[in-house]
């Protein structure tokens, strides 16, 4: 005898989504559009794009949900869920600033930057462009998320799928190494 969904897990849900149970779709929905709402209007204050992003999530969770499923991949649904939602709302952010106008150009009086400034501005930025490069994939990652992303621990490890700790010897190993090539 097949369980009720209310005592189904999320797990559960996910599986029974990916086999075309739309009332699993709707349940996981009921549970975890609440708490997901929340996090997202944390990071975004603009209640139409977390509009978007919550459709786009529910529709991307409603057609991979096989992915999910059928992987052997340790991790829960709820924290593959939040990293659908996460990959979203970073898209949204791109393309609200693809779309943005560039400012108008003053046409007051504007001093120039002197030249060794500028020089010295693009050295730099190389530098951390090649410090970067040269860090590891995983130290990289967690670095996009939480500097970038400005995701917290919890949220890396649960959107990079590794134990809290790990999430924060990496950053600390990055900034280190970062530290070191720029000195």
């Amino acid at each position: 005898m097949r369980r009720s969904l209310d005592a189904a897990d999320e797990e559960e849900l996910v599986r029974r989504t990916a086999a075309g149970d739309r009332r699993a779709f709707d349940e996981l929905y009921r549970r975890t559009s609440p708490w997901l709402l929340v996090r997202l209007r944390r990071r975004c204050a603009d209640d139409d794009v977390v509009a978007d992003v919550m459709q786009e999530t529910y529709l991307a969770v409603w057609r991979a949900a096989g992915g999910f499923a059928g992987s052997t991949a340790s991790g829960s649904a709820v924290g593959w869920l939040w990293t659908i939602a996460a990959h979203r709302l970073v898209d949204a952010f791109r393309r609200r600033a693809r779309q943005r106008q560039p400012p108008a150009v003053p046409l007051t009086e504007t001093v120039a930057s002197a030249a060794e400034d500028e020089v010295m501005a693009a050295r730099v930025g190389q530098e951390l462009e090649q410090a970067l490069l040269a860090l590891p994939t995983e130290a990289r990652q967690v670095l996009r998320a939480m500097v970038l992303d400005g995701l917290s621990v919890r949220e890396t490890s649960l959107l990079l799928g590794v134990p809290e700790n790990t999430v924060k010897s990496r950053a600390r190993r990055a900034r280190i190494a970062l530290r070191e090539a720029l000195s």
